[in-house]
């Protein structure tokens, strides 16, 4: 019944919403009538200039831009530029920062070379594509960026291509602050002698740009997943990395897990990274909520059912540590958002075609740019297609992804989005070869990687997935704000497959099982509600988030069928050989999750410099499982609240030491020997660490201390040992260090190192003291690119990295583990103007290693030496 109301209740919001817009809407017309014409006059002592744009009359009031007032203390709230616009004129281009109210936009220009640069104090850009850059957009312009300094400055750089232009300022009433380019006259087209022409050139040389790096660089500064509101990372008391796509973009990555290496986070613990994106963060694999996209929560499994395409992706942010208190269940030890790519203002159209080793071939379009006249209606179309053998036999993959966005401006204050996207894949299911043979010794000799010991004849395993979405943003003004998203996904796999049961004593014998008619459905739900507000009382300044979240997860239809198949000899293979059939296992569930979970949070802001997180969640959560085998359904109720504490405190501006609680929750369906329902595990979390800015802003660094402690693990129950008791506990204490940025112009680096000790504390059925499996006490990593500014040689670029990954347990027992290895990677780039052209290798150095077990029958060889070579347009 609480979620028809709930339904209910977020229908009413929805309508009240739409009544504001419209009132907001009249209240607009009232200033204009039908033919544009202004209908209040505006009392001003300085020329109102107007000028026409997209059918209406924009009110500009031009500034005094050599003057700059103090702030006051009703003015050091941070303002924050929504969007951008370039609009052109018939004397130059006007660049317009949206903002709700530009009179709190506080301009201090100033002149270096070619470039006018004005820094705006507490400003802030809020693209969800990150920081604003334009070429060429008008003869004599060479380049415009709109960037973000720090957390509380803006930067409007204009660059001529020969002068410094001629900026002008003016107050527009309707849209923000709005500078009126236009590029210098240059006195070299004025008549002149030869001798005065050959004196001008060696005075004046041409202006060489410098190319460092694409338009990403490696540091993101801001992010939402944290708090749910647009932060500075210094400012979270947490440990999150975000890494932007530009870095996977240099190192031709196209699955996840080779990803979440830059972020310290283990690789894929029971499957390879090609083959699923499930993965270890601070010891614990949640690989049943690991995964969020743009902050909502994706259905159970979904990182192991559909390995993650990344070619609509911006970011990725890793959130480590208990997330309950804003995102609910599951996420004992943190999780990865993904970030899709949003639409952008200015047309842009981005070609790739990349072909590697093993017939690999991944053609890719990224497409972008305004629908309608006034760009109010904005677009974005990605779509790549892989295809590809590899190193094992019989293996071949076909991978597709299609992913519309628009976004459209409705109205000033208001925003919504519509994506969708649609992904495919075709491929045979990996089965790993046996422990013996492979990272242990085995008398019959080492088997090789390519080793496939399925059946070539079997179908490939085919997964789709579906999803859609909305997200609908208002402004009701600088301080208040609603936001409204919503996503369905649906997931259909059939996965028929042959695996390895066991290897048997003479160590070249597998018995195997065939499992058949292995299909599996899967619908998610999510809507996600909450506003944001800015006050004060007294000096003190919060930040506030109340929102609610309801989600549905149903399993309609999950079952398989597995008999006995042939045996097959692991070093002489033969392949469809008859008999067998005898059956060993049956399911068919029916599974249903329903939750709710309302939750408040509040960033208090004591001094500038010394800031509070409080935040709680109060979740319920219904669980319901049908076995239509034998006609039983299993029920299950769970309540539970999660809190969060945090502070941070910065003694100076580049550096901030913060210290945090927190506490997750996973539900656990089952009843122990009294017949009492199973209660949620719990994840307990204290945290400290510091957050520093280097090289001015442009190189971030994060050092965190943990210790976590799961709680309420089951484990047999000794005294009646046909039922499990929730006595067992878990604990995990560590280090990290982050590092992301640029060192020197053209010099970009990221790189990780992880300290993590797992282990048992209380079990009935391991031994205490026992490492977690799928987690290595040491884990580094280390990326670095670099690019040729300028000269003959500009535009190339050359990357590097290091992967270091220790020994890792396979199993609780400790008794088999995954030897530890080094992977180096290099890369070699010319990007010049619109082109762009790359030679990634992988595995440089041709390293045998394993980098996934699933038990000693099931161990994943990873990717020799891989060659990838990139050509790409950019217009």
């Amino acid at each position: 019944m609480r979620f028809h109301l709930l339904f209910a209740v977020s229908s009413l919001l929805i309508t009240v919403f739409s009544v504001t817009v419209a009132d907001a809407e009249q209240l607009l017309s009232e200033k204009f009538n039908t033919s544009g014409e202004v209908k209040s006059k505006v009392h001003s002592s300085s020329e109102v200039q107007t000028s026409k744009t997209s059918a209406k009359y924009l009110l500009r009031t031009p500034r005094n831009q050599n003057f700059v007032p103090q702030l006051s203390q009703a003015t050091t709230d941070v303002v924050s530029v929504t969007d951008v616009k370039v609009n052109t004129t018939d004397k130059g281009i006007e660049l317009i920062l949206i903002t709700a109210n530009s009179v709190k936009l506080q301009v201090s220009p100033k002149t270096e070379g070619n470039s006018y640069i004005a820094d705006i104090p507490n400003a802030q850009l809020k693209l969800a594509s990150g920081d604003f850059r334009q070429q060429k957009p008008y003869s004599g312009i060479a380049l415009i960026t709109v960037t973000n300094v720090d957390a509380n400055t803006l930067r409007v750089t204009v660059v001529g291509e020969t002068s410094t232009p001629v900026v002008e300022l003016f107050d527009s009433q309707t849209e923000g602050l709005v500078f009126g380019v236009t590029p210098a006259v240059s006195t070299a087209i004025q008549p002149t002698t030869p001798l005065q022409q050959n004196q001008t050139q060696q005075k004046q040389p041409p202006i060489e740009l410098e190319v460092t790096a694409p338009p990403d660089t490696y540091r993101v500064p801001n992010t939402s997943i944290g708090t749910k509101t647009d932060t500075p990372l210094r400012d979270i008391p947490q440990s999150i990395q975000v890494i932007p796509g530009q870095v996977w973009q240099d190192q031709s990555s196209d699955n996840l897990g080779d990803v979440l290496r830059n972020a310290g986070v283990a690789p894929p613990a029971r499957f390879p990274g090609r083959f699923a994106d499930e993965f270890t963060i601070r010891g614990f694999s949640n690989s049943f909520t690991n995964i969020f996209i743009n902050g909502l929560r994706q259905s159970p499994a979904f990182s192991i059912i559909a390995p993650t395409d990344l070619t609509n992706l911006q970011r990725v942010e890793v959130f480590k540590g208990p997330a309950s208190v804003l995102y609910g269940r599951g996420n004992l030890s943190g999780f990865a958002n993904l970030v899709t790519k949003q639409p952008l203002a200015e047309p842009y159209y981005n070609l790739q075609f990349t072909a590697g080793s093993y017939s690999y071939y991944r053609p890719s379009i990224d497409l972008s740019g305004p629908l309608t006249s006034d760009k109010n209606v904005l677009y974005r179309f990605n779509a790549s297609y892989i295809n590809s053998d590899s190193f094992l036999d019989f293996y071949n993959q076909e991978r597709y992804l299609v992913a519309p966005v628009i976004t459209a401006r409705l109205g000033n204050n208001t925003k919504l989005t519509l994506e969708g996207s649609y992904t495919q894949i075709k491929k045979p299911q990996e089965i790993g070869l046996p422990a013996r043979g492979t990272i242990l010794p085995n008398p019959n000799g080492e088997l090789p990687i390519s080793r496939f010991l399925g059946e070539p004849s079997n179908p490939p395993e085919d997964r789709a997935v579906t999803q859609g979405s909305y997200r609908l943003e208002h402004r009701f003004n600088e301080n208040w704000s609603l936001q409204n998203a919503f996503q369905i996904t649906l997931l259909r796999q059939n996965v028929p497959s042959v695996q390895l049961s066991a290897l048997l004593a003479d160590d070249q014998t597998a018995t195997r099982t065939r499992v058949f008619d292995n299909i599996n459905i899967r619908n998610n739900y999510i809507s996600d509600t909450n506003v944001t507000g800015k006050f004060k009382t007294g000096s003190i300044q919060h930040q506030i988030l109340v929102g609610f979240e309801l989600s549905r997860y149903v399993q309609p239809l999950s079952k398989f069928t597995r008999v006995t198949a042939p045996s097959i000899n692991i070093f002489n293979p033969i392949y469809d050989q008859t008999g067998g059939g005898t059956l060993v296992s049956r399911s068919n569930i029916k599974t249903k999750i329903d939750s709710l979970g309302f939750y408040a949070q509040d960033q208090i802001s004591f001094l500038d410099n010394l800031k509070l997180v409080l935040g709680g969640r109060w979740d319920f959560t219904d669980f319901s499982q049908t076995n239509r085998l034998i006609s039983t359904t299993t029920n299950q109720d769970d309540s539970v609240f999660s809190p969060r504490v945090g502070l941070v405190y910065q003694p100076s501006k580049a550096l901030s030491l913060y210290a945090s609680y927190s506490r997750s929750f996973e539900p656990v369906v089952g009843t122990a020997a009294d017949g009492s329902a199973f209660k949620p595990q719990y994840g307990t979390q204290y945290e400290a660490g510091a957050k520093t800015d280097l090289f001015d802003g442009k190189l971030s660094a994060t050092l965190a201390l943990y210790q976590f402690t799961l709680s309420n693990v089951t484990t047999t129950d000794l005294t009646n040992q046909d039922f499990s008791i929730q006595i067992g506990e878990q604990t995990s204490r560590g280090v990290e260090l982050n590092l992301a940025g640029e060192i020197l112009p053209g010099w970009n680096v990221i790189t990780a190192y992880s300290y993590t000790d797992a282990r048992i504390t209380q079990d009935n059925n391991f031994p205490v003291g026992n490492l977690l499996p799928n987690q290595p006490v040491h884990l580094a990593s280390l990326w670095t690119t670099y690019f040729i500014p300028k000269g003959d040689l500009q535009g190339l670029g050359f990357g590097f990295g290091l992967t270091y990954v220790g020994d890792q347990q396979v199993d609780s027992l400790n008794t088999l583990k995954l030897p530890s290895y080094i992977r180096a990677d290099a890369a070699l780039y010319y990007r010049r103007n619109n082109f762009n052209a790359a030679l990634n290798i992988q595995n440089l150095f041709d390293k045998r290693y394993f980098e996934a077990s699933n038990g000693d029958t099931q161990v994943f060889p990873a990717l020799p030496l891989i060659a990838k070579f990139t050509l790409g347009w950019q217009f």
